[in-house]
């Protein structure tokens, strides 16, 4: 029998887990499921959050849509809709100084532009037929495969700049000229890059992929006044829109997929701790920001647990340029761990599956898990496992509430089925990687978001677009229904706060939904990050 009340206890302990919750990286959203077996974790329904207690948040939001729009066509209208509503909101509540230095906007927010430096500009990156943005993100390296991001964004961007659709309120149309450069997953590659970007290129914003990189650059870019929305990373620093206005995230933060992993254990403690009364949950970390978040949010989780005493946490750590895995994953294994969390990114979230099913650790483990970085079944699935298709048959993964481009379950959803289309058409196999959905995923945002700050009073600008994305509503279709998208000025800086377990089915090459979808929309503290400490300070 599933107990609801346990997992809901468990997830109670996020207001005090969060204090002690750094965040971290891999990079893209997961994807997921399928059919929908019996509960594992139930519905949450008590407070948690990515970083620490609950807001103080009650503004009332619509609900998602209860039957979703069966066609593009009906998706454009509700976002029109929506999109509209944002703007009669922003325009109601915002104030500009009469010197045109401080903006105020909705809930608190407030953009100081008295402080951007000398000679900086609202419309810098702005012709009156172009907007030039600028992304850093992984084509080389063992992160390649996140170069698909940028591919798909690539596509999407294109497709609605054809369309017509960045059309402001001044009334001229743009077409986004979307200008990547390969950074390796490396933040050394990182800094020059975006150098070259907002100094040479001079974009109007810019997009970066993965904790280590974004931490590395975004200071500048707030220093600098360039908008960074929807970071392509799930740290909490990202929700800081007092130190940080410019910077966003968009996905569920790694802290409250680590509470998540946590709830689980102990939701399990009594079949896990069978044989002699204690649980050993091993962990292979990134050796990166990335892990570091993770592995300091479990650690806290662990510390706080009312089975604390009796859970031993063991972990090792892989350099991100690591060419194989395999010396961690045996280590690990010999300690015959009952749980087994992989918190890595891109190519060893498949080593991690090959290297437990030769060293055993498959058969001994009662959970292993994906994390949620590792999305769609571009790791799990057959052809990336080879022979060993059957390895990663039973794992599991949080999934942040996206759907997966690639689950052939969810061919006749509408959204996916136009981006499928929409990528077939540009040149694109859309089989080629789920990461190409984490990219539709991000692309939509930055669509919605540019064209919100459009139709705001003055045209587009830097300023509005940072009003716009802090003061954003939706309906996200690339989310599964129950998962909001929503920012709320200073006091929700986090857009996704949700997710649901899944399990891997080799024989269907699907993930399968566990349990009903856990919402937290709201209740996630913001982070003041300290780098130092990797952890967000307390208030």
């Amino acid at each position: 029998m599933v107990r609801k009340r346990s997992f809901a206890a468990a997830l109670a302990a996020f207001g005090l887990v969060a204090a002690a919750c750094g965040g971290d990286d891999g990079d893209t959203s997961s994807a997921t499921t399928a059919g929908t077996e019996t509960s594992a974790a139930g519905t949450a329904t008590s407070e948690g959050g990515a970083t620490t207690a609950p807001s103080t948040d009650t503004t009332e939001r619509p609900a998602a849509p209860g039957t979703p729009p069966a066609t593009m066509q009906d998706w454009e209208a509700l976002w029109t809709s929506q999109r509209a509503a944002i703007v009669e909101r922003i325009e109601s509540e915002a104030n500009r100084s009469a010197d045109g230095k401080r903006i105020d906007g909705p809930e608190g927010f407030s953009l100081d532009l008295g402080a951007c430096p000398a000679g900086w500009s609202d419309t810098e990156g702005l012709t009156d037929t172009q907007i030039k943005i600028g992304q850093t993100l992984p084509q080389s390296g063992a992160a390649a495969d996140y170069g698909n991001v940028g591919k798909a964004m690539t596509v999407v961007l294109d497709h609605y700049s054809k369309a017509g659709a960045f059309k402001d309120s001044t009334g001229k149309t743009r077409t986004v000229s979307y200008i990547t450069k390969d950074d390796g997953y490396d933040p050394a590659r990182t800094i020059p890059l975006v150098d070259e970007l907002i100094d040479s290129e001079k974009v109007f914003a810019m997009a970066t992929l993965g904790t280590a990189p974004a931490l590395k650059t975004y200071d500048k870019l707030n220093q600098r006044c360039i908008p960074q929305p929807f970071v392509q990373s799930g740290h909490p620093a990202w929700a800081d829109p007092v130190k940080h206005p410019w910077t966003t995230g968009l996905q569920m933060a790694y802290t409250t997929e680590a509470v998540l992993w946590g709830a689980f254990i102990d939701q399990r403690f009594d079949e896990l701790a069978a044989d002699d009364g204690k649980v050993v949950v091993a962990s292979l970390v990134s050796n990166n920001d990335f892990g570091k978040a993770y592995d300091v949010a479990f650690n806290a989780y662990v510390g706080q647990s009312q089975h604390a005493d009796d859970i031993e946490y063991i972990s090792e750590t892989i350099e991100p340029t690591a060419p194989t895995v395999t010396d961690p994953m045996t280590t690990l294994a010999s300690k015959q761990p009952d749980v087994f969390i992989a918190m890595v990114f891109s190519s060893y979230c498949t080593q991690a599956v090959m290297e437990a099913a030769q060293n055993g650790m498959k058969e001994t483990a009662s959970y292993l898990f994906q994390p949620s970085v590792c999305p769609g079944n571009t790791y799990v699935k057959a052809d990336a496992l080879g022979a060993e298709g059957a390895a990663s048959d039973g794992w599991w993964q949080v999934n942040a509430g996206a759907k997966d481009i690639n689950d052939p379950t969810q061919a006749s959803d509408p959204f996916i089925a136009w981006s499928r289309e929409v990528l077939t058409e540009a040149g694109v196999d859309p089989n080629a990687s789920s990461t190409l959905g984490s990219g539709i995923y991000f692309a939509w945002a930055w669509v919605q978001a540019l064209r919100i700050a459009g139709e705001l009073d003055g045209g587009l600008s830097r300023s509005n677009l940072a009003l716009a994305v802090r003061s954003m509503d939706m309906t996200h279709p690339y989310l599964l229904p129950g998962i909001l998208f929503n920012a709320n000025g200073i006091k929700d800086a986090y857009f996704t706060e949700g997710g649901v377990f899944q399990q891997w089915d080799a024989a269907a090459q699907t993930w399968k939904q566990q349990g009903d979808v856990i919402d937290l929309s709201g209740r996630s503290k913001n982070c003041e990050y300290d780098q130092s400490s990797g952890l967000c300070k307390s208030s």
